[in-house]
């Protein structure tokens, strides 16, 4: 969970609102992601609690090498963008633990996996 000012100018002055990013996963093959703006601190975390709840998706997850025990890492090479970020997961065999920055760390544990270059 993340909380920032955001302010907007306006011809009095400046306007502030909270931004509120939210993200929840259970940790075993399902991640969501709420981001709410709002006045009041509480309310911008409450609803996007309710976004993230909303907009859960399933993670498929795989392995590395021979499938004995549960699937720990991502299923085969992907490639995301979005705005300037470039994300690239590759598949890790276990033990290895996710190798990345520490947010998307969180995201990827949050989702389940838990090997990952």
């Amino acid at each position: 969970m993340k909380i920032m000012p955001v302010q907007k100018q306006t011809r009095a002055g400046q306007r502030t609102r909270f931004k509120a990013i939210v993200a929840m996963g259970d940790h075993n093959g399902h991640v969501g992601l709420g981001v709410k703006c709002s006045k009041e601190v509480a309310t911008a975390i409450r609803g996007a609690i309710m976004l993230a709840k909303l907009t859960v998706i399933p993670v498929r997850r795989g392995y590395w090498g021979n499938k004995i025990g549960s699937p720990h890492t991502v299923p085969c090479k992907v490639t995301g963008k979005c705005g300037s970020v470039l994300m690239r997961l590759i598949p890790a065999p276990r033990g290895t633990g996710i190798v990345s920055a520490p947010v998307p760390k969180k995201l990827l544990t949050m989702a389940g996996i838990e090997d990952c270059y």
